[in-house]
């Protein structure tokens, strides 16, 4: 069970609550616009706790964000809850890894969105390159939305997602066919919160994408890409982090998080 109304208050969205196309549109556009990506319990050494109430106080009563998990499991209910048929995938991810590098696992959570007999592929949890509108599955041919365009090639047995910057395609990630039930999200995401080896326990990563502007923060970097193609990039000092934080992606930044603010500095640069 969700509230539905609470969701609907925290992204700003009044329409037709029917499983419709056009829902769908206006949900994928408001999400990732009012929930930012982040993951800044993993470096709290918290974890993450899917458990839908736990994704709800937090997202939604705390207005906090999340990472794919929380942000695309919370995505999922919402759809289900408004008569939508939605199946979760999973994705390894190719986004910034060197084309000589090795596979990563399966990381990243995905949603297959059924609407009147026909696929669609929703996604309000990948960072600073989150789609804004649902693709549809079965075609090769480039798909606008809001930012990017993108689109889905058949590579194998999986589905590649490619986005067009610039003028190159650039791998994005590889999405399995194969439905994912809930609960197999659980050992990717407890390695994904607590394994060495994941970014998300080394880097401060923030993101927040309205229909003006992608804003990101990695470690104490801020970057807006605007819609007209103009880029701005600052370097922040600790004290400025926090500021940012709140009023650049809507985040209540609480005074544990003050240490990270220096980590982020250092890594930075």
């Amino acid at each position: 069970m969700i509230d539905l109304d609470a969701y609907f208050a925290r992204i700003g969205y009044d329409g037709p609550r029917t499983p419709t196309l056009e829902t769908l549109r206006a949900l994928h556009l408001l999400h990732p616009a009012a929930i930012p990506f982040e993951a800044i319990d993993v470096l709290l050494d918290r974890g993450i706790d899917l458990d839908p109430a736990a994704v709800d106080a937090k997202l939604i009563t705390a207005e906090r964000g999340g990472y794919c998990y929380e942000q695309n499991g919370l995505f999922k209910r919402v759809l289900l809850a408004l008569g939508f048929e939605v199946e979760g995938l999973i994705a390894r991810v190719q986004w910034g890894a060197p084309a000589e590098a090795s596979p990563r696992a399966r990381t990243h959570m995905g949603l297959w969105v059924t609407i009147d007999d026909e696929p669609w592929y929703a996604d309000v949890g990948f960072g600073g390159l989150v789609l804004t509108a649902p693709l549809k599955f079965g075609i090769i041919e480039p798909q606008p939305t809001p930012h990017e365009t993108f689109r889905m090639v058949p590579e194998g047995e999986d589905i590649a997602l490619q986005a067009l910057i610039g003028e190159v395609w650039t791998p994005v990630y590889q999405l399995s066919r194969e439905v994912q039930l809930d609960v197999d999200y659980d050992l990717p995401n407890w390695f994904t919160a607590t394994h060495p080896s994941s970014h998300f326990r080394h880097n401060l990563m923030v993101s927040r994408t309205t229909p003006q502007a992608r804003y990101n923060l990695l470690h104490n970097r801020l970057t807006i890409r605007k819609t007209d193609g103009t880029v701005e990039r600052r370097l922040l000092a600790a004290d400025e982090i926090g500021g940012v934080l709140a009023e650049t992606f809507g985040l209540s930044v609480q005074p544990d998080w003050t240490p990270l603010f220096e980590r982020a500095v250092a890594a930075g640069g």
